[in-house]
């Protein structure tokens, strides 16, 4: 089992589909066992159970996919995932999977180039492509029957990949001191190379190469015009179109709207409306309406408006 990269007393999970082979499987879990040393080392899964299989994290060294020979064993991006999961920090994958060679022929597979991308993008480093190769007349068939691909553009990809050596949402403190170390003085000592780039001596002054900008003359005529007050004024709700005064209106039409509605009230001419009926001209406004408290705003319908 040189070719997978297993040792003595590590930990392996073997990821199979429904088109693995069974005999090939099983020969190839005998072996790694044999490898491994005794114990409950070796773990078969099915990839399409594997995020249901309740594996703690990290729990192998070795994870091996699509290896059964036979295996049309296709990794989605949660398959990956969960790969990457169970996984142990600096452990390895090593897996197989059927590719077309260009994308766009409505195929469910991936491409050669986007593979090792699928890898990275689920969390695994030094991402490498080790073998790949033309597919024989019987799995070509075995896609066919499971895959239900007619096309002829395929190749068996093999590629491994590995786990950062750390967890995934680790955390570590880092060690940053920001205090300055105290010179002779017990003052903050200055670099004296930093303190040179930024200290202007009256040699610098009269150095020939050294050019000194005039701040007056950044400024051009238009900035030393004293602007007009009226440009400086935000414009007034009825400048910007508005009907209704704002909330908080200091342009001065919420006073306009609101005399323009004192106006717009019946006067009385009599000045005992409030009264009743009984002491109203024949043209009051308020005729037929209950009396009311002098002061009291009393709504009047557009039918009962009109001119005495």
């Amino acid at each position: 089992m040189g070719e997978y990269g297993v040792i003595s007393d590590q930990r392996v999970a073997v990821i199979w589909d429904s088109s693995s082979p069974v005999e090939a499987l099983k020969d190839l879990v005998d072996k790694l066992q044999t490898l491994v040393g005794p114990g409950n080392r070796v773990a078969v899964e099915n990839i399409n159970q594997l995020s249901q299989s309740a594996h703690k994290e990290s729990s192998f060294d070795v994870i091996l996919s699509g290896v059964v020979p036979g295996s049309t064993a296709q990794h989605s991006a949660e398959v990956l995932a969960e790969i990457a999961r169970i996984l142990k920090p600096g452990g390895r994958v090593l897996l197989k999977e059927t590719v077309v060679t260009e994308s766009g022929n409505n195929s469910r597979m991936k491409t050669a180039d986007q593979l090792p991308t699928a890898l990275t993008l689920s969390g695994l480093v030094e991402v490498k492509e080790l073998q790949k190769e033309a597919l024989t007349p019987e799995e070509a068939q075995s896609v066919r029957d499971h895959l239900g691909y007619q096309g002829n553009d395929l190749l068996l990809v093999q590629i491994e990949g590995k786990k950062p050596n750390f967890e995934v949402g680790s955390s570590s403190q880092l060690k940053l001191s920001f205090a300055k170390k105290p010179g002779p003085s017990g003052k903050p000592s200055v670099d004296p190379a930093t303190a040179k780039l930024w200290t202007l001596s009256a040699n610098d002054m009269n150095d020939e190469e050294m050019d000194l900008l005039d701040s007056d003359e950044l400024l051009d005529s238009e900035d030393l015009k004293k602007p007009d007050p009226s440009s400086l004024r935000a414009p007034s709700c009825k400048e910007m179109g508005k009907k209704k005064a704002c909330k908080n209106c200091t342009c001065g039409l919420a006073e306009e709207l609101e005399q323009e509605k004192k106006n717009s009230q019946p006067k009385s001419a009599c000045g005992n409306c409030y009264l009743g009926d009984a002491f109203r001209c024949a043209s009051c406004p308020y005729l037929g309406m209950p009396a009311f408290k002098p002061g009291e705003k009393i709504l009047l319908k557009e039918n009962q408006l009109h001119d005495a």
